[in-house]
């Protein structure tokens, strides 16, 4: 039988995606099995008026993949009054590798050494004061593309030669990290409402351990060392629902990578399958967000 149709305050859900993938069937089969109306809003085609406009729905699901959509389709949303998850605002801080660091830096959240130059020669210069090996990473990015491994200063100077010789100013910047001796994997922990849904390992031989690129997950223990940071970073960047990457240093200290705002869920909830539904933890946070 099917479940009695949800009212969201008069209106409908929106899920905003480009790309429709397992993640976002799972989040798809879990709205209808609670009886919640929806619209899959493919972003591609989606336009805003400028001024007030009426819109059909009165809630959001932000899944956009494309980061500068994702911003701009929740900014023009909440515009409209549409309650967002995540808000412009975490999606804006989360998009963007320097705004995640000053904000975990602000709320005291243990992450890597990093530095911003605003040049190439200054981000050589940053490099000099962080040490080698280190990590140059772009600004906007997801699954590990375009992070490179430092060794020296004379890697260091190639590299950002190349970065130099690039057209966009954006590329100019560089976001240069010390790297941490760390085992070969890392933790991925999903935060919804508030709440540490789970934690998984993602290990792999290389340095990226996305699950996107190979990695593979499995089932980690969660403990107060990770609760604590994972709900922190959580909270530093304003994220509703976020994917919360810690990597451990050879002493086994937790430190904060980045947190996700899009999160990806597909290794995690096949490593907890029988611990936790992921979509369905979603979903209840939206039924939340709607009540209130």
């Amino acid at each position: 039988m099917p479940a009695a149709p949800v009212r969201l305050g008069g209106g409908k859900l929106a899920v905003l995606a480009s790309r429709v993938g397992a993640d976002e069937k799972r989040l798809f089969d879990a709205l209808d099995r609670r009886g919640v109306p929806f619209d899959h809003v493919d972003t591609r085609r989606q336009w805003f008026p400028a001024g007030p406009h009426d819109l059909p729905w009165t809630l959001a699901l932000n899944r956009e993949i494309g980061q500068f959509r994702a911003a701009y389709g929740a900014r023009c949303l909440t515009a409209a009054g549409v309650d967002v998850v995540n808000s412009a605002e975490a999606t804006e801080v989360c998009g963007d590798k320097w705004r995640t660091t000053q904000a975990l830096e602000v709320a005291k959240v243990p992450t890597p050494r990093t530095a911003l130059g605003l040049t190439p020669q200054a981000a050589l210069d940053a490099l000099d004061s962080i040490g080698y090996p280190a990590l140059i990473k772009p600004l906007v990015g997801s699954w590990g593309r375009l992070v490179v491994q430092l060794t020296d200063r004379a890697c260091a100077e190639g590299v950002l030669e190349y970065l130099a010789a690039l057209p966009g100013p954006q590329s100019h910047l560089g976001y240069v990290q010390e790297l941490i001796d760390k085992p070969e994997r890392d933790i991925r922990v999903i935060v919804v409402g508030g709440e540490v849904l789970g934690a998984v390992y993602r290990t792999a031989e290389s340095l990226r351990t996305n699950v996107a690129l190979g990695g593979q997950t499995l089932p980690c223990e969660v403990t107060p060392d990770i609760t604590k940071p994972a709900l922190d970073a959580a909270a530093a960047v304003g994220a509703g629902i976020a994917g919360v990457d810690l990597i451990e240093d050879r002493d086994g200290r937790l430190l904060v990578l980045e947190v996700n705002h899009r999160v990806e869920f597909s290794g995690f909830q096949s490593a907890l399958a029988d611990r936790v539904d992921v979509a369905d933890r979603i979903v209840d946070h939206l039924l939340e967000r709607a009540r209130r």
